[in-house]
């Protein structure tokens, strides 16, 4: 038996060739195709395919974030508890959350979240047995919302918030035949946070509502192989890679085109495994976005950050690379043509990963505890700048965020970096959920670290 893992990516669509015992076939990566209107996005993957001379009756697994990836909208009770739990929760399901709104949604909040065009609205409010009047009357404003299509076209809602009033908003939602997905409550009492459940309801929408609805492809055998959006395949696969390294803290840094994403993994122990002084208690397998930090369409981005975090003056020429920023930015698909502006990308991506993890690190209120980062055994290293330089290269960037001892976090004491030069991580999620190909996951997973 051979798996061939694909990603369906915004730019470009990569593959994974895996054998029946988890070694590594080949890999290859091909522009995404369909994404501009034009085509279908199973060209690029049958490019991908006669490259990786794929057998006919090998077994394919999908993710996918073309088209945007998942769009969320999150409307919550109170923007600093359930708003924030939903928040958390929906990153944590590989979305990338639009809009947050708090409290009784009026017709202007109404029209904020349809002006941010999301694929999916996470509707949360109240612990159980709490308030669920808030609950209800933006369930209310949701149905009766035009945000869009109409019927079994809309915007789909996945209710998580206050269980006693759960079957009461998903039939306020029924009245426009809104389509509607229950889970269980995200933040069921004060200080205890409950990903799974919704996690596992975003990801069932997004399949049955959102994923064929993009207009990628005419074929219906697109839909059928995605599985789950990308970047929640992606954090199943750190999970893999944390059972592979003998219990210990994963951290990873995904320095993009557009973002630059930090996944953790982590084993809470003494104080923090009992930390309910948080009124929302911290996502211990968690996926941070910061849409700001980018190496093309956000590069001036990066160094304005880079500024406010006074990381400037630790660059060689800063003039230079705020030049090169600015090109890079106004042409996003440019690539460096010579050492100088391959030196200009790392220095780019040092920042982007710097501030990234800094952000992830740090408490999210200042009421809140910080990550507890500090067990971390391995660090990883994603994007293609990373995948595509040199052992040097590669130091100078995840070297960086290992002696960022002035960063206001607790750096490891005690992690080895890598980078996940074959762009395994998502191969070893998509693997991670079927009862028969969980040891492949590992086995892919262990590649990646041994």
């Amino acid at each position: 038996m051979t798996i061939l893992a694909v990603d369906f990516g915004s730019t470009f669509t990569k593959g994974a060739l895996l054998a029946d015992d988890g070694a590594v076939l080949g890999t290859a990566s091909t522009p995404t195709t369909g994404t501009d209107g034009r085509g279908d996005i199973l060209d690029g993957y049958r490019t991908l395919r006669d490259e990786l001379d794929v057998p006919d009756d090998a077994t394919v697994r999908a993710c996918s974030s073309a088209g945007g990836g998942l769009r969320l909208a999150v409307v919550g009770y109170e923007r600093t508890v359930t708003a924030q739990a939903g928040h958390r929760v929906g990153l944590s399901a590989g979305a990338k959350v639009v809009h947050v709104a708090a409290g009784e949604l009026t017709t202007a909040d109404v029209a904020g979240i349809r002006a941010a065009r999301p694929d999916m609205i996470l509707l949360v409010g109240g612990t159980d047995g709490g308030n669920s009047n808030v609950l209800l009357h933006n369930a209310v404003r949701l149905a009766k919302g035009a945000i869009g299509g109409h019927g079994a076209h809309a915007v789909p809602v996945v209710v998580a918030g206050n269980v006693d009033a759960r079957d009461e908003a998903e039939a306020v939602l029924a009245t426009t035949g809104r389509p509607t997905v229950l889970a269980e409550n995200v933040l069921p009492q004060i200080g205890v946070i409950a990903p799974e459940s919704a996690r596992a309801a975003i990801r069932d929408a997004f399949l049955r509502h959102v994923i064929g609805g993009k207009g990628l492809s005419r074929d219906p055998a697109f839909a059928a192989m995605v599985r789950a959006a990308t970047p929640d395949v992606v954090l199943r696969g750190v999970e893999v890679l944390a059972s592979v390294t003998d219990g210990g803290d994963v951290l990873v840094v995904d320095v993009g085109g557009a973002t630059t994403d930090v996944y953790s993994c982590l084993t809470p122990e003494g104080e923090d495994a009992g930390l309910r002084k948080d009124v929302v208690a911290p996502l211990w397998h968690a996926r941070t976005v910061e849409g700001d930090l980018g190496m093309r369409w956000n590069a001036e981005h990066v160094v304005e950050a880079a500024v406010t975090e006074h990381l400037l003056d630790t660059v060689a020429d800063p003039d230079a690379l705020t030049a090169y920023a600015a090109r890079v930015h106004e042409r996003p698909g440019s690539l460096p043509v010579d050492d100088r502006e391959r030196g200009l990308d790392l220095e780019l991506a040092r920042l982007a990963a710097l501030v990234a993890v800094r952000r992830h690190a740090r408490p999210a209120q200042p009421t809140e505890s910080p990550r507890p980062l500090a067990n971390v055994t391995a660090l990883v290293g994603s994007g293609g700048v990373l995948r595509h330089t040199d052992a040097a290269g590669r130091d100078h960037v995840l070297g960086a965020v290992l002696a960022d001892h002035a960063g206001g976090w607790k750096v490891p004491r005690a992690a080895r970096a890598t980078v996940d030069t074959a762009y395994l991580l998502f191969a070893a999620g998509l693997l991670a959920d079927d009862p028969d190909e969980g040891h492949l996951a590992r086995a892919v997973a262990a590649q990646i670290v041994h």
